[in-house]
């Protein structure tokens, strides 16, 4: 049975069947068994860490111990101080190398897409372990410049889509109005593309604070780092599950309150698709005020 567009709603088309009561029920069956499957991985999992005693509290109570969770702490300050310093340079690269690329300079444009296209295609570790050992820089900036130039190119590419999906009519109204290319591009087409794209950059700082990760393989006393010292000197059998089990979900949060934040933001911008009109006043250079706008 074909679902058919209410009488008068010219506006809605139907381009999927709607299920019938065996579908319905057939997909019913479908979630109750995937619940059961999912509980019981679930309830094996935890049979399986309380057969391997790691709850007891000989495991568990070093963590109420100060100089433990002091450790935790400043481990989980390190990786929050590299996630900033990484994400705050990398959309300043990421703004750069898209005006390279959006560039109408040829030598400009070629040098921005060779460095968007090398950076992008080398992975995070190598970047870390060169930059680390090859120029001798210190662990946090050598973290940071990592992370750094693969997200900052990734972002060019995301910050160039997004310029570029702006109305052409756009562009073409700016210039009539006599606005130069520079004054086009930041009062008109970048705010309209970052408001477009900024689902996309927050879940590429995701992506950035996921990788903090790295920088435990070159010594730097991020979260990941603080666990496996704890574990190393704790007078544990492996696996170290008490750490995993405090350290994971920390991750696992930050992750997903970015994650949520990303969602927030595009369903504000499903609900709210079209983008303010830009109103410029006497205070950018060369240009008179609109009529109509601000005086």
């Amino acid at each position: 049975m074909t679902a058919h567009a209410p009488q008068g709603d010219t506006q809605s088309t139907a381009l999927y069947d709607i299920p019938g009561p065996r579908a319905r029920r057939r997909h019913a069956l479908y979630g109750v068994a995937s619940t059961v499957v999912i509980l019981g991985l679930l309830g094996w999992l935890v049979h399986l860490l309380f057969a391997t005693d790691q709850f007891t509290a000989e495991k568990w109570g070093p963590f109420a111990y100060k100089g433990i969770q002091e450790l935790l702490l400043t481990g989980l300050g390190n990786t929050l101080k590299a996630f900033a310093y990484a994400s705050v340079l990398s959309l300043l690269l990421g703004a750069v190398l898209a005006t390279g690329r959006l560039s109408v300079h040829r030598p400009l444009r070629w040098l921005a897409t060779l460095c968007v296209e090398f950076f992008r295609a080398m992975p995070v570790l190598v970047m870390i372990f060169f930059i680390f050992v090859a120029l001798k820089v210190q662990p946090l900036p050598a973290l940071v410049a990592g992370l750094t130039l693969y997200n900052g190119s990734v972002l060019a590419e995301v910050f160039r889509t997004g310029i570029n999906a702006v109305d052409r009519g756009q562009r073409e109204a700016a210039y009539a109005l006599g606005m130069r290319k520079t004054q086009v591009m930041t009062f008109v087409l970048a705010p309209q593309g970052v408001r477009a794209m900024l689902p996309t950059i927050i879940s590429q700082l995701v992506v950035a604070l996921k990788d903090t990760s790295l920088g435990y393989l070159i010594t730097y006393e991020e979260f990941l780092h603080a666990g496996k010292l704890i574990a190393s000197n704790l007078d544990y059998d492996l696996p170290f599950i008490p750490v995993v089990m405090i350290i994971s979900p920390i991750y696992i949060g930050m992750c997903m309150l970015l994650s949520w934040f990303a969602t927030w933001v595009s369903r504000r911008q499903r609900r709210d698709p079209k983008t303010e009109a830009v109103h410029l006043d006497v205070t950018v250079p060369g240009m008179a005020p609109l009529p109509g706008g601000p005086q």
